[in-house]
């Protein structure tokens, strides 16, 4: 099976005002059909005028719209005016795209300087679990509303955190281990749709989140391997991770909900 991208698309990227999030913001946007609205969301407005700003020198025949929200407070009005909102300003409905698709990329790493056994703060952890989890469900449920009659491909960024634990990482791990839960269970209830799920993760790549974990962390060994790819220039660009993404989306090798690593 293939996956034809160039398709009249709605095309909705969380965390696209830097980092993987832009780069993958971008590289899609080139494979889209003329006519594809493309909505960038993040917190950093002028950022995301920047990331706009790439897509439309490679691209004037696409729409981009920009949205500047705040998604650790977030709540599903918020998300209903962003798709009605970009909706209208594009000129367009719901079925007038072949298909409608997300990529739930943003997150944060959370306090990696503590252990699990140290991290007590309820408020801390319902913080983190709404940037991470509670807000990212809550634009899916509003999305899959939206696009009710339109062919979905949904992807959640995914890690190995999510499968595999790590030393000093409890809010990550625990975060991305929930989320890609909920969009395997989604992807087992629309089997007989036409909607097609993908937890991507895309490796250690060369960006400020692993600089943060780098530094702060009190895993040593995390650390150290962290301090190593990036001196010898060994860690993951989002180039690289990106051009993988795309390759295994346009290849359909895999079964609706998979998790898929940059290394497998």
């Amino acid at each position: 099976m293939v996956l034809d991208l160039n398709t009249k698309t709605y095309f909705l990227v969380t965390g696209a005002s830097r980092g993987i999030g832009k780069c993958m913001a971008i590289e899609v946007a080139c494979k889209l059909k003329a006519g594809s609205v493309i909505v960038l969301v993040a917190r950093n407005k002028e950022a995301l005028e920047n990331t706009q700003t790439a897509i439309l020198a490679k691209r004037s025949d696409v729409t981009v719209r920009i949205v500047s929200i705040d998604l650790s407070s977030a709540k599903a009005e918020n998300f209903q005016k962003l798709f009605s909102d970009s909706l209208a300003q594009s000129a367009t409905k719901a079925s007038d795209f072949k298909r409608a698709f997300i990529i739930h990329n943003a997150g944060t790493v959370g306090d990696v300087s503590k252990k699990a056994k140290d991290i007590a703060d309820t408020e801390a952890w319902t913080q983190y679990y709404h940037m991470n989890l509670f807000s990212t469900i809550s634009l899916n449920v509003e999305f899959f509303k939206v696009f009710a009659e339109v062919p979905k491909l949904v992807v959640n960024l995914s890690s190995k955190c999510a499968v595999e634990p790590f030393d000093s990482m409890s809010f990550y791990c625990s975060g991305k281990a929930a989320r890609e839960m909920y969009f395997n269970v989604l992807a087992v209830e629309e089997k007989d749709t036409n909607t097609l799920v993908l937890n991507y993760a895309p490796g250690a790549i060369d960006t400020d989140m692993t600089v943060y974990v780098q530094k702060e962390t009190v895993n040593k060994d995390l650390h150290e391997a962290f301090k190593s790819q990036r001196d010898n220039k060994t860690m993951l660009t989002v180039d690289q991770t990106t051009a993988k993404f795309i390759k295994i989306l346009e290849e359909v090798e895999f079964k609706s909900g998979a998790h898929i690593d940059y290394w497998d």
